[in-house]
């Protein structure tokens, strides 16, 4: 089936038929958002949980999110590429969110370690540990904003993902980062499995499953990192 007869995709889950939320301690808030389809909404037709936070409670986005992309370079469409052409012109921002992509893994990226370094320059950013280390440092130096990584759903099968994930958290103890951590949230899957048309396939949810599903916990993480 196509992914615009879905039936998580139907118009009345679309973001055009959201209602706007009274005014929240996000509304107005300039957000920064780097990543790659499950950011973009590859499974719901380009409507993803930044487009529901738009909406909802009217946030500034800041968007960069190409289907297929890594955080490890040197292509030049990789995250750690985009954070430097994409947002150049960006001034200021209230947060930052990096989706921990699904694609490294897929495409033989090296993990890479973590440095005793915090400036900007002074990593392997071929690797993904690398990438997300100048993601931390070039963010905290321009913008000195909280940072939100947020993990996403996949096949328990796939377990470079869950070790990618455990990284994740061991950078967090660096960086101190916040994280949304989807793949762990067992709430998450229990609405998940009750509701099947929330998901394309294993990581990619729909409309509704943006709506629905992921786009409350993503407005009560960012609430509780801007607090």
């Amino acid at each position: 089936m196509e992914i615009a007869n879905l039936p998580g995709n139907a118009a009345k889950y679309s973001v055009a038929q959201t209602p706007r939320h009274a005014a929240t301690q996000l509304t107005g808030k300039k957000i920064g958002f780097l990543g790659s389809s499950i950011t973009i909404g590859a499974g719901s037709l380009n409507e993803s949980f930044v487009d529901f936070l738009t909406a909802e409670v009217g946030i500034i986005p800041a968007e960069s999110a190409i289907s297929g992309t890594t955080l490890a370079g040197p292509a030049s469409d990789s995250y750690i590429e985009r954070l430097h052409s994409d947002f150049k012109n960006v001034t200021s921002l209230d947060a930052f969110v990096c989706q921990l992509s699904t694609n490294d893994d897929r495409q033989g990226k090296a993990v890479g370690q973590i440095t005793d370094a915090f400036d900007s320059g002074s990593f392997d950013t071929t690797t993904t540990t690398g990438a997300l280390e100048e993601i931390c440092a070039e963010v905290t130096a321009r913008y000195h904003c909280p940072i939100l990584c947020y993990t996403c759903l996949r096949d328990p099968q796939e377990t470079d993902y869950a070790a990618l994930i455990q990284q994740l958290y061991r950078l967090q103890a660096k960086w101190h980062f916040q994280i949304l951590d989807l793949w762990a949230d067992e709430q998450v899957k229990q609405a998940t499995a009750a509701q099947p048309m929330a998901m394309m396939d294993d990581a990619h949810p729909t409309r509704f499953g943006y709506r629905e599903i992921w786009t409350p916990r993503f407005e009560a993480a960012l609430t509780a990192l801007m607090s």
